[in-house]
Formats: structure tokens, sequence, C-alpha cells
């Protein structure tokens, strides 16, 4: 059995910067983590290896520093990884991205199941997962909670998933996209003989030449159909604080009663 990860490089910080030209994030500036959804990917499909065999292939794409995050991912259990990391991606909105990462599964050849975080922490969107499925023309089960079984002789699972008025119980051929919950399991921490593995590990990094289905006009920012036409934060409020003294609760009360309707706050 073939499991396949998706996984995303994010801000480990709130200080994040945005390029004025661009409106994109400036990714290579601040020091970055795996997108904590997408460790209960990591965590599920090592799962499904070691109940069933097989290998498990994390992907990410995204700039130099990035690999730092498949190393981690290797270290916890992933046996494979693969960088997609060249100047053509950059940019790329989830639509671009979601082709992108469609295009290097489709390279890895067969493939039964492919995880996914629900989201990403930095964007919320929730769009790439549904996203490469719909790209690789498999179907999608979102929100998984449980996986409740899964043959790979007979090509079948079945999931547990979340929705708005409480779970259900689907049924899908395989292969098959999964975007997990955070319900789902509880995440391992990197093994010292996995952290071993994974520095000496060579992962391949590959750009557009090496994916050769993928269509160069629907690729990074160029590509992306999406654009972000401005991104700000919002003004900071400035205030002050001031004490009410006073010799009782209900002298205090009255004071600042009086002050609020002076100030027509209330």
């Amino acid at each position: 059995m073939h499991a396949v990860v998706c996984i995303k490089s994010v801000p480990d910080t709130t200080e994040v910067r945005i390029n004025p030209e661009t409106n994109t994030l400036m990714r290579s500036e601040v020091e970055s983590v795996i997108n904590p959804f997408d460790t209960y990917a990591i965590e599920e499909a090592i799962r499904l290896k070691e109940a069933h065999g097989g290998k498990v292939t994390v992907i990410t794409m995204g700039p130099p520093k990035a690999e730092k995050e498949l190393k981690e991912a290797v270290a916890m259990g992933c046996d494979e990884a693969v960088f997609l990391c060249a100047r053509e991606f950059a940019g790329a909105d989830t639509w671009c991205t979601a082709y992108t990462l469609a295009q290097a599964i489709r390279k890895l050849g067969d493939y039964d199941v492919v995880l996914c975080g629900r989201q990403a922490v930095d964007g919320d969107t929730g769009q790439v997962g549904p996203g490469i499925a719909n790209q690789l023309g498999i179907p999608q089960l979102t929100y998984v909670s449980k996986l409740r079984a899964l043959d790979p002789e007979a090509g079948t699972i079945e999931v547990e998933r979340l929705v708005e008025e409480g779970r259900e119980i689907v049924a899908s051929r395989l292969p098959a996209l999964l975007t997990v919950v955070k319900d789902i399991n509880q995440p391992r921490y990197p093994t010292f003989r996995g952290i071993r593995a994974a520095r000496r590990m060579e992962i391949p990094q590959w750009g557009a030449a090496d994916l050769p289905g993928a269509d160069a006009a629907f690729l990074g920012l160029d590509g992306s159909p999406t654009k972000v036409m401005k991104v700000f934060a919002p003004p900071k409020r400035e205030g002050k604080v001031e004490l009410i003294d006073g010799d009782s609760v209900d002298g205090m009360a009255d004071l600042l009663s009086d002050r609020l309707l002076q100030d027509k706050v209330i």
C-alpha cells in the first residue's frame, strides 16, 4: 500500500511580512514549522503503513528552507520525500498549488490514499486537499475524524467524518483523498533513529521540468486565477486607562456611570 501525504510549511510566528508588490507572504524571512493539521495526516499515514505494510511518501511545495519540514516528517516515520521547489512555483494560489501537487502525485505512480490536513493555519481556506482530488479525478473524503476500515486488496475505504449535524459514515473506492481533523489521532514525536535517517536522507528536488504533464500556464503567481488585491493590518486602537477611586462600590459605580455618560459611551 502506498500512502501519500501533502504537507505545508507555515510561519511559526505572528510577526509575518507581506511583499508589497505581490501581496503574498514573505515566507523565506520567518521561521517555519509543519502545518499543525498536517501532522495528523502524517500520523494516520504511518498508522496505515504499520497496519497494511507498504510505504509513505511525503510531499511539500515551498521555498528552500521548507526542506526542514520534510525531514521532520521522515523523522516521524515517512519513508520517502519529494520537494517541489522552483521559482516557477512561487506565489501560487490554492488552485495552482493543488494543480502542481497533483502533477507530482501522478509522477509518483500508483498510490492508494492521499492524506492532507483539513486546512493550513496561514490561509484557512481548506481548498488545496479537495483541489488535488479534483485534479486527480479521485473521491474526496473531507473532515475525516476516524478511519473505520481500509482494504487495499478490495480497494475500499470507510471513514467517519465531521458534519454540522454531527458525524456521518462514508464508504468509497480507492484511491481516495482524505482531509483529516485533530480528532483522528495523536501525532507521535520523531524518534532518535528517525532523526538520524532524516539527517542522512538526500531529498529529491523537483522543478517544473520534472513534471512532464504540467502546463507552465498553470504554475506559480502568473498562472494563479485568483489575485490578492490588497493586504493590510487593521489600525491599532488608541485608548487610555483611568483608575476610579472611591470610598464605596456604589460611589465608584456612580462615578463610572457619570464618566461613561460624559464621554457618550452610553
